[in-house]
């Protein structure tokens, strides 16, 4: 079989297969299944483009829908965001978060959820994420471009409630002012940092917190897969930059 650049380490592997849990014997093993998984969201091939040294593409995407649907690509996110927390001295839960979104074009064959962004001008979906100060994923929302972020931001702040008890601030942009502000700290307790650029300046400037959150789309540039929206399904969108994040994470570790 060949050996391609998005191809699982030993030490990966060791990570992975000790958060799947799952020694069943099989044809192919789980660690092909994830080398197949990964190679398409780093080169956008299509499902049946999938070089045949992998298993037939046909398995590879029954494992990649049934892991989606019962959790177990976020579960391993999760737990090797925690992992990269812990390696680099912070506590699994941070104290402060960024939020984003990203305007995407979504293909001619569409999908569910699509809308036009009509200040950029794009014609699809909008990935709303927010990371710690690491740039590492929180939480992601996949919904249409129209929303507005104001609107959107309440479904992605949903997702943290519970799950990161250090949690206390959200830096976001201007476009999140207004009654969200106080829609999220009443609901969930979590302050709304606005941080907004200043007019005294014509130069371009590093905006304090929200150019970390810019940075984690920015990585999203090295997977073709993410370049447009390719997926159906906005789950399967979210999943795609799930997977993408693991990946980057992955690569941290030799």
């Amino acid at each position: 079989m060949n050996q391609y650049s998005t191809d699982l380490t030993d030490s990966q592997w060791k990570l992975l297969e000790g958060i799947l849990n799952d020694n069943r014997n099989r044809k192919h093993s789980l660690r092909e299944i994830f080398n197949a998984i990964f190679y398409l969201s780093k080169t956008g091939c299509q499902w049946r483009m999938l070089p045949n040294d992998f298993p037939k593409w046909q398995l590879v995407y029954y494992y990649f829908t049934k892991w989606k649907n019962i959790g177990v690509i976020e579960q391993a996110h999760d737990i090797i965001r925690d992992k990269i927390r812990k390696k680099s001295g912070k506590h699994i839960s941070p104290s402060l978060a960024c939020i984003d979104s990203q305007s995407i074009k979504t293909t001619r064959l569409g999908g569910e959820a699509r809308g036009i962004d009509g200040g950029k001008k794009i014609n699809g979906r909008k990935r709303h994420i927010i990371t710690d100060t690491m740039g590492l994923l929180l939480a992601v929302v996949v919904h249409a471009a129209n929303v507005h972020d104001s609107k959107g931001a309440f479904d992605v702040i949903k997702l943290l409630h519970g799950r990161y008890g250090r949690l206390v601030k959200i830096a976001a942009d201007g476009g999140y002012r207004g009654q969200l502000i106080e829609r999220t700290k009443k609901a969930f307790g979590y302050v709304l940092d606005i941080v907004l650029r200043t007019d005294f300046t014509l130069k371009f400037e590093v905006i304090p917190k929200r150019w970390i959150v810019e940075r984690t789309f920015s990585w999203f540039e090295s997977y073709r897969r993410l370049s447009k929206d390719f997926e159906y399904k906005t789950d399967t969108s979210e999943a795609m930059i799930q997977i993408a994040m693991i990946k980057l994470m992955l690569n941290r570790i030799k």
